[in-house]
């Protein structure tokens, strides 16, 4: 089965964990939508997004949760689709989210939610007064929820340009990192989602029957698709990262290292939907992110780690791929904005 469109094994434990009885109930759930039990025994193996997604709804059926009995209120079935109806009517994202926050604040106990704005940079910070943190399984699914709410509001991807949350690593995290962000942090203060604030002006316009439609494929159609590792675009993005920037190769030398001619290099890109220069983009959009998050290391330094010319250089291209400055990002990160 091809990489793509599929989720790992180790999730749809995470899913059973607290909303299915395990032994006879468990198989008898698995074999419904279509996913072999044998296959839990498995740290390795993957499932169909769709089947996943098949898992996710009988269980919020049977549960009547939909949100696999992780807060002590249920989610009832139907919350998902009334969040929906509350947002689309509002103007803008920005009031989308509100609207949307303000239901699953209401709905569920423990992940009260607001949404801050603070000027290039938002965030939707999660207000818990616990002492102890949640599931890191508990948490992704909230921002799985928000987040592809979200995206279909706006009629596109909103990029993420980090998540924080306040529980330990949990052992398996590729496809969180997929689904979200390469910059997941954790044992942080609080758990929160960092975006540009650009995307809170997006206008929202949505008709009952494109609602009608997006729920009938949801979850699945939130659920975003799995990148193969083995790609010719994740397995440069990879060399990059590995390699100073000064030595990154040009075009025609990453062709003869990889025993291709350049036209075939760009047409293999090309069919994967890349480009050369927007691979080396995202690394360094990747790395900026890592290293603007440690105060010692200075802008100065960052820019010519990344190869950039001077500072300027380095903010200018930031401002581009975040739509924030790298001050304003770093104090945000670093809980130092006002």
């Amino acid at each position: 089965m091809s990489e793509k469109d599929t989720i790992s094994i180790q999730l749809v434990r995470e899913a059973l964990l607290q909303s299915c009885a395990p032994g006879a109930a468990t198989d008898e759930v698995l074999n419904k939508v279509g996913i072999d039990p044998a296959l839990l025994e498995s740290s390795t193996v993957r499932v169909p997004a769709t089947a996943y997604a098949r898992l996710w709804r009988l269980l919020a059926r049977r549960r009547d949760d939909e949100f696999f009995g992780m807060d002590p209120r249920k989610l009832k079935s139907g919350s998902l689709a009334f969040l929906c109806r509350c947002s689309m009517v509002q103007p803008s994202l920005a009031a989308g989210l509100t609207s949307g926050l303000g239901f699953l604040s209401l709905m569920l106990e423990h992940l009260p939610a607001q949404l801050v704005r603070q000027q290039s940079l938002a965030e939707i910070v999660l207000l818990e007064d616990d002492q102890d943190p949640r599931r890191a399984f508990t948490y992704f699914t909230y921002w799985m929820i928000v987040h592809g709410v979200a995206c279909w509001l706006a009629g596109r991807r909103i990029p993420i340009l980090a998540i924080e949350l306040r529980c330990p690593a949990p052992d398996f995290c590729d496809d969180y990192q997929v689904m979200f962000s390469e910059n997941l942090r954790f044992d942080r203060p609080r758990t929160r989602m960092i975006f540009s604030a650009d995307c809170l002006d997006l206008p929202i316009k949505r008709s009952a029957e494109e609602l009608k439609r997006f729920l009938a494929h949801a979850p699945a159609n939130i659920l975003v698709k799995y990148r193969d590792p083995e790609s010719l675009a994740s397995r440069i993005k990879q060399d990059l990262r590995h390699l100073p920037a000064e030595q990154w190769p040009e075009t025609e030398s990453l062709a003869q290292r990889l025993c291709m001619s350049a036209s075939t290099l760009r047409r293999r890109l090309a069919e994967e939907g890349q480009t050369y220069q927007g691979l080396k983009d995202s690394v360094r959009k990747e790395l900026a992110i890592v290293w603007l998050a440690e105060p010692s290391i200075s802008f100065a330094e960052i820019a010519t780690r990344l190869g950039f010319a001077d500072a300027s250089s380095f903010y200018k291209a930031f401002r581009k791929w975040s739509g924030s400055n790298p001050g304003h990002y770093r104090s945000l990160i670093l809980n130092e904005a006002s």
